[in-house]
């Protein structure tokens, strides 16, 4: 019987794919924040605005269905992760501002790949789950 070798290389740590302690790819919290509903709606209204900023209820006000509580906490996931900063105007009343940073905007420029992808095989992806499905039914 032949073995593979399943150790995998990350960086500069080593593991086995088949332990669940191991988490061979780094990129899994990033893939993350991208998969949540309203990251990829916030980055892109703000690389969309003047010098990528915008106040709250701006951006509130044109992603459509986003509530104020998740908005909040997109916001915040989105300044943790350094791809947006938070500008805060002592005034009255207080005005509050978020622009997307470099890395955000770099965020944007490595998702073009992938909308390359969804726009070119999207339409055989949907026959092949209209497919799967009648065949389950």
């Amino acid at each position: 019987m032949i073995r593979m070798d399943n150790s995998i290389q990350v960086g500069s740590q080593q593991g086995q794919a088949d332990n669940p302690q191991f988490t061979p790819i780094p990129s899994n919290g990033i893939c993350t924040r991208l998969g949540d509903k309203w990251t990829v709606h916030v980055v892109w209204r703000l690389s969309l605005a003047n010098e990528r900023r915008l106040r709250f209820s701006a951006l509130k006000k044109e992603i459509d269905g986003v509530t104020q509580r998740m908005l909040t906490l997109t916001l915040r996931n989105l300044e943790r992760d350094g791809l947006v900063i938070r500008h805060y105007f002592p005034e009255v009343p207080p005005r509050v501002e978020y622009e997307l940073t470099e890395m955000g905007a770099g965020m944007l420029r490595a998702l073009e790949g992938l909308n390359y992808w969804v726009r070119h095989n999207l339409p055989a992806v949907e026959e092949h789950r209209r497919i799967f499905d009648e065949a389950k039914q």
